[in-house]
């Protein structure tokens, strides 16, 4: 027999609010999975908890139901998550749940796939256990942003990173950016890049800065380093092509690029990917699409200003990252926004999500606004 919903109170929300900090320990590490938390709760205290800590493993279900053992039948399932309910690398959670013999199971976001959305819940109550949804949905769904966006359209969620002056630049007449921004920001990147997939820079960044690319700390973190680089300029002694992460290097070009830069590449361990051509550049569209297709679900790309003003034009940037810092550079310094021009009308808008103090600099997440008409 179905059992109708029950009215969330303020206890729903307590219990979830730890499975939502569980699901946050997995970001950055379960591509092409959501990262998911999960506690069990029995007369009113945690008997299992668990999260999703890489693609293969087990779920957060499944890990707080062996921490649970026994003590899970009659009791409440927190999960940020809709229990999945179909065969992937593990089976499904939701055939569990019911073996548990759980009384009740509380979820805060439902499944962003359409094939399988509503699915879980159906064979939960079929069960005979009451379902109860949305509880912290919205903290839930920003948790798992990315992997709705991967697994809709297949493309990563894409957000943009710039550390900028007050008068728009990204660093001085000779190039140089470091350090812009003051210690406090950069340790709030370091967090993005944990939360990423891919970190994502142009060839004139590596030219310029030669950057590892690689969170500090990176607590079991590794995402890819993309570079994107139309015509193999970078240098062959540059960190993301000759260091020990090298592997987890990705050259995306065209065929502009000699036939040696590449087998060199190659030869090294990097992945390249010769992509077609846009207006004598990378076409990012086309590099988008072969990251979804590794299972890449966030890229995070830090600069510089041509490929900033590349994404910017071709409306791929789903949420900007502005550091304000405090200083003047003036009209020889390296536009945060290069290569781009548009009348007042057309000029690309944005809308303030958060804005918060690191040290000396503001940091300003924002989004796209909605397109009118």
């Amino acid at each position: 027999m179905t059992r109708t919903r029950q009215v969330t109170g303020e206890t729903d929300i307590a219990w979830m609010r730890i499975a939502l900090q569980l699901a946050r320990r997995g970001v950055g590490l379960t591509r092409p999975n959501p990262p998911v938390g999960a506690v069990v709760v029995r007369h009113g205290r945690i008997v299992g908890q668990g999260w999703h800590r890489l693609a293969g493993g087990p779920h957060a279900e499944i890990a707080a139901l062996r921490q649970a053992g026994q003590r899970a039948r009659g009791a409440t399932l927190y999960v940020t998550l809709e229990p999945c309910c179909t065969h992937g690398r593990t089976p499904p959670c939701t055939e569990s749940i019911i073996g548990a013999g759980l009384g009740r199971v509380v979820f805060a976001a439902r499944d962003p796939n359409p094939r399988h959305r509503g699915r879980g819940i159906r064979q939960l109550r079929s069960a005979g256990i009451l379902v109860s949804s949305g509880v912290c949905r919205a903290e839930a769904a920003e948790i798992i942003r990315p992997f709705a966006r991967h697994i809709t359209i297949r493309h990563p969620l894409v957000t943009l990173k710039l550390a900028v002056t007050l008068d728009g630049r990204i660093a001085d007449a000779a190039g140089r950016a470091r350090w812009l921004s003051g210690p406090s920001a950069r340790a709030m990147v370091q967090t993005l890049r944990r939360s990423a997939d891919a970190i994502m820079v142009g060839s004139g960044t590596v030219r310029t800065d030669d950057p590892s690319l690689i969170p500090r700390p990176a607590h079991g973190r590794m995402p890819y380093r993309v570079v994107v680089d139309a015509s193999g300029a970078i240098p062959s002694r540059a960190r993301v092509v000759s260091d020990d992460f090298r592997k987890q290097t990705i050259v995306a070009t065209t065929r502009r690029c000699p036939v040696s830069r590449m087998a060199m590449w190659r030869n090294a361990g990097v992945r390249v990917m010769v992509l077609p051509a846009k207006r004598g550049q990378v076409d990012l569209k086309a590099l988008l699409r072969e990251l979804g297709r590794l299972g890449l679900m966030h890229v995070l790309c830090e600069g510089g200003g041509i490929l900033a003003g590349q994404l910017v034009k071709e409306s791929l940037v789903d949420q900007l990252y502005w550091v304000s810092v405090p200083m003047l550079l003036g009209d020889k310094g390296v536009p945060a926004i290069g290569g781009a021009a548009w009348p007042l009308p057309a000029a690309p808008q944005f809308e303030f999500q958060h804005i918060q103090r690191y040290g000396k600099d503001r940091v300003m997440r924002l989004t796209p606004s909605a397109k009118k008409g």
